[in-house]
């Protein structure tokens, strides 16, 4: 089975944790764990979030006044040679050595003309209190939204429409090779010029991960998308007393309902479509339970036909 494996940011840096190199490689030690059970019966392609990474980059670049800041795209490409180099020492260290392990810098293109540009909405960085975001916000004249009961720097999102580098996946998936590629969503390039001499260029932006693998998962025929994040399951009425969470549920089903779009939203979205584009199931929940979402046990299982009874599920 062909497997595509999303693994959150916020997942290999969970959101109550200090940004250190320490915590990030004890939770990606955590998730290859269960990753090589998983490579040792199945395909696998993993890509990553690399929201909080990039973020503490960009503050990084910025602290630094004798050398203008590097662009969201060369900070995206250095976070995926960062997140990919820990996932595949990690995973080489517990598969046979007869099973590669490669990591691809993936360029993904977007529109240069996308309205996203002008609607930052993916959150990107560390956590802060409404006065640091406000004081932060002045200083480096950055964009701050709510995120849960904090505040994050928000940058543009454009749709990922092409993903560049399908070819070489594609040959070394063949070859038996665990891939990790489309990291953060992948290194955001537009194109420029008249038709038939048109150039790609970097832009500063970061492409939602979850969006840019199911475009992935779905050119790569894939059997079955995971979304692996920093909660159990998709919620509903997530916060209140009336929050529960979805168990089987169908991409109408999910349509439904509002899900807020700088976390959960993406994600739903790239179930539904998905599931709808294959026919093949796709399933969000916890980072730790990723074999029990691929076994059918865990998460919102999202199928074109339910298999329960209620859409709602006691299961966490």
């Amino acid at each position: 089975m062909k497997v595509v494996v999303a693994l959150g940011g916020n997942a290999l840096l969970r959101r109550d944790q200090p940004p250190t190199a320490e915590n990030q490689l004890e939770n990606i030690r955590g998730a290859a764990a269960q990753l090589a059970r998983v490579a040792a019966h199945h395909d696998l392609v993993l890509t990553h979030g690399n929201g909080p990474q990039v973020g503490l980059l960009a503050l990084q670049a910025a602290a630094y006044e004798k050398v203008k800041a590097y662009p969201l795209d060369v900070l995206g490409a250095q976070t995926d040679g960062m997140l990919g180099y820990l996932l595949e020492q990690e995973l080489a260290n517990l598969l046979p050595a007869t099973r590669s392990v490669t990591t691809l810098i993936t360029r993904v293109e977007v529109d240069p003309h996308d309205p996203a540009f002008s609607h930052p909405s993916k959150p990107i960085g560390p956590m802060y209190t409404q006065a640091e975001s406000e004081r932060i916000a002045s200083q480096m004249d950055w964009v701050m939204a709510v995120d849960g009961d904090a505040f994050r720097r928000v940058v543009a999102s454009p749709a990922p429409l092409r993903v560049l580098g399908l070819q070489a996946i594609r040959w070394l998936l063949e070859h038996g090779a665990l891939v990790i590629a489309a990291g953060g969503g992948g290194i955001p390039v537009a194109s420029t010029g008249a038709s038939g001499d048109k150039k790609l260029h970097g832009v500063s932006a970061v492409i939602d991960k979850d969006l840019c693998t199911s475009l992935l998962a779905r050119d790569l025929k894939a059997d079955v998308l995971i979304i692996a994040t920093d909660v159990s399951a998709v919620y509903l009425d997530w916060g209140l007393p009336t929050q529960r969470a979805l168990g089987n549920v169908t991409p109408q089903e999910l349509a439904r309902h509002p899900f807020p779009e700088g976390s959960m939203g993406p994600k739903v979205e790239a179930a539904r479509s998905f599931v709808l584009a294959t026919g093949h199931r796709a399933v969000i929940g916890s980072l730790d339970q990723i074999e029990e979402m691929i076994a059918g046990n865990a998460g919102t299982q999202v199928c074109l036909a339910k298999n329960g009874d209620d859409v709602s599920s006691s299961r966490p």
